[in-house]
C-alpha cells in the first residue's frame, strides 16, 4: 500500500472513531441538553491545542458477547492541550459510548494520561458522564477504579485536579472527583451518587428523584462534594478557565502573576462595617475593597456561608482568602465552615498560595446538634490546618475575636506571620455581655439597680479586654490600623514574607482530625 493510500486509511480511521457511538447517540446526547465528549474538550482548551491519545484503544472483553461490538476509544478521550497558553492534561467520558462505562481499556486510557500529566507537573481536568462500572468486564471494572483512586492520591497536592460532573457519576466513580480538589457542576445535567433512587427504592421503600437524591444544587449547599456551580456548560467551562488562571500548574511552581490593579472606587472600605457591632455586613465588600480589581473567584459560594474561601489577587499575585461572613449565623465555626476552610487552607498551602484571614466571629456556634455531629473533631480541622501551612499567612481581626474562635482563625498562636487590628477589634475570651454577667455577677445582683450596674459593667469590660490594645500590648497583634490602611499593610506583609521558609519536624506525616 502506498504511502498515499495509508494516509488516506488513517484519515478515514480518525473519521470513523471520532463519531463515537454514532449519529443517533450524538442527538440522544444533544436531546439531554449535553454536550459530547469531543465537543466539551474542545470547548475547554485554547482553540488548535488538543492533541489526543489513544484514539484507537480497543476493549479487551469477550463474555456476553462483547467481543462483537466496535466501542470507538473505549468510550473515553483523553489528550493534552492549553488553557491560556498553560498546559493541560484531560479526559472525557464519552456517554455516547456504551454509555461512557468504564471497563479495563477505559480505565487504562484514564489511569495513562493521569500518570503523564504527574510526570510533566500539569494539570488534569477530567469529565465524568457515564452510566458506573462496565458490568460484563466484571472486576477488571472494579479494578481500573481502584487504579484511578490511587493515582488521584498520588498527585493531590502534587499537581491541581479538576472533576467536572456533566452527566451521571455513581456508585464506586463517585470517589475520584471526591479526591480530587476541586468538582464542577451544572445545573439539570450533573448527578452524583452512591446509590441509585431505584435500589433507595427497593430497599427503604422512598420514592426520590435523581436531581434531589443527588443532583448539582444538593451537591452545592447540603453535602459540599461540589466547589463551582453553573448554570450551563459553557458557564462551567469559564469558571474552569478562571481558576486554572489562578493557580499554579504544580506544587513547585507560583501561581501567574498579572500587572496590578487598584480596587474600584465603589468599594469604600471604611463605611463597610456598621458602628453598631451587633448588626451584620457583607464581608465580600470587604475583599473587594482590597483585591486588584476588586475581583473575588469565591469557592463553595452555595455550602456553609457563614465562611467565605476563593481567590484574588494581591499586586499581581494569587492569594487565597479565608473570612468569616457576619450576614450568615453571624461568621460562627461550625462543623461545616471548619471543614469548608480548612480543606481549603491546605490546598492553598499544597500550592505556594498565601492566606489572608478576615475575622470577624463570636466563636463556635453552641447546640447540641453541633455538639452530636462532632464539633469539637470538626472543629479541631481548622486548627489543624492553619498550624501545618506553611505559606504566608496574614491575619485581619475586623470586629469580634472572641475564645476559641479567635485562636482557630490564624491566630499568632497558631503562627501567623502578621496579625493587623481594626480600632473595632474586640478581642476577649467571650462577649462583654456574657462575661460581665460572670465577672461581675455578684455586683449586679446586689446593686439597686442590677440593669444599670449590668451596663456600667458591660462597658467597664468593654474598656479593659474587648478591645484590640490589650493584644496588641502583649504581642499578638503586630499593629493596630485604621481601615484604610487594610490593602496597604497587606501588600507591605505579603511582600517582607515572600521569601518565607519555615523548617517542620521531620515526619512521614501528621494525623488530621479526619
Amino acid at each position: 500500500m502506498s504511502l498515499k493510500r495509508n494516509i488516506l486509511d488513517l484519515r478515514k480511521r480518525k473519521i470513523e472513531v471520532q463519531k463515537g457511538g454514532g449519529d443517533k447517540a450524538i442527538e440522544k446526547q444533544a436531546a439531554m441538553g449535553k454536550l459530547t465528549a469531543r465537543e466539551r474538550i474542545l470547548a475547554i482548551l485554547d482553540e488548535n491545542s488538543f492533541h489526543e491519545y489513544d484514539l484507537f484503544v480497543e476493549h479487551l472483553a469477550r463474555d456476553f458477547d462483547m467481543e462483537k461490538k466496535v466501542l470507538h476509544g473505549d468510550g473515553v478521550i483523553t489528550g493534552t492541550g492549553t488553557i491560556y497558553g498553560s498546559p493541560i492534561c484531560i479526559y472525557a467520558q464519552d456517554f455516547t459510548v456504551a454509555g461512557g462505562s468504564l471497563g479495563l481499556m477505559h480505565a487504562r486510557k484514564i489511569t495513562k494520561i493521569m500518570d503523564h500529566a504527574l510526570k510533566m507537573r500539569m494539570p488534569l481536568i477530567g469529565i465524568n458522564d457515564s452510566g458506573g462500572a462496565r458490568i460484563q468486564e466484571g472486576v477488571n471494572s472494579l479494578a481500573g477504579y481502584g487504579e484511578i483512586f490511587f493515582r488521584n492520591t498520588l498527585a493531590s497536592g502534587v499537581i491541581p485536579q479538576l472533576s467536572v460532573i456533566l452527566g451521571p457519576c455513581a456508585g464506586g466513580a463517585v470517589y475520584s472527583p471526591a479526591l480530587t480538589d476541586f468538582v464542577f457542576v451544572v445545573e439539570n445535567i450533573s448527578k452524583m451518587f452512591i446509590t441509585g433512587p431505584g435500589v433507595i427504592k427497593s430497599v427503604l421503600g422512598e420514592e426520590i428523584s435523581m436531581e434531589e437524591l443527588g443532583g448539582a444544587r444538593v451537591h452545592s449547599e447540603i453535602t459540599g462534594n461540589a466547589h463551582f456551580y453553573a448554570k450551563s456548560e459553557i458557564e462551567c467551562f469559564e469558571q474552569i478557565k478562571k481558576l486554572i488562571s489562578l493557580i499554579p500548574r504544580n506544587n513547585t511552581d507560583k501561581a501567574p502573576v498579572l500587572a496590578p490593579k487598584e480596587p474600584l472606587k465603589k468599594f469604600k472600605i471604611d463605611k463597610i462595617v456598621p458602628g453598631n457591632p451587633r448588626l451584620p455586613y457583607d464581608i465580600l465588600n470587604i475583599i473587594k475593597s482590597i483585591t486588584d480589581g476588586s475581583e473575588f473567584f469565591e469557592v463553595m459560594e452555595m455550602y456553609a456561608p457563614n465562611i467565605v474561601i476563593g481567590f484574588g489577587r494581591m499586586n499581581g499575585q494569587t492569594c487565597g482568602f479565608v473570612a468569616n461572613q457576619p450576614k450568615v449565623l453571624a461568621g460562627v465555626l461550625d462543623c461545616d465552615s471548619s471543614d469548608k476552610a480548612a480543606r481549603f487552607i491546605r490546598y492553598c498551602d499544597a500550592f505556594n498560595i498565601p492566606i489572608i484571614t478576615l475575622e470577624d466571629m463570636p466563636g463556635y456556634l453552641p447546640g447540641a446538634d453541633q455538639e452530636h455531629m462532632g464539633v469539637i473533631r470538626h472543629g479541631a480541622k481548622i486548627l489543624y490546618a492553619y498550624s501545618e501551612a506553611t505559606v504566608p499567612k496574614i491575619t485581619i481581626i475586623i470586629r469580634k475575636a472572641y475564645g476559641g474562635g479567635y485562636i482557630a482563625m490564624n491566630s499568632r498562636h497558631l503562627r501567623a506571620d502578621f496579625v493587623f487590628a481594626w480600632p473595632t477589634a474586640e478581642i476577649a475570651v467571650m462577649g462583654p455581655e456574657g462575661a460581665a454577667n460572670i465577672v461581675f455577677r455578684k455586683e449586679i445582683e446586689e446593686a439597686e439597680d442590677p440593669e444599670a450596674m449590668r451596663k456600667q459593667k458591660i462597658e467597664e469590660y468593654k474598656e479593659k479586654f474587648a478591645n484590640p490594645y490589650v493584644a496588641a500590648a502583649k504581642g499578638y497583634v503586630d499593629q493596630v490600623i485604621e481601615p484604610l490602611e487594610t490593602r496597604s499593610m497587606l501588600l507591605h506583609a505579603l511582600s517582607v514574607s515572600a521569601n518565607k521558609s519555615v523548617s517542620m519536624p521531620k515526619k512521614k506525616h501528621g494525623i488530621p482530625p479526619f
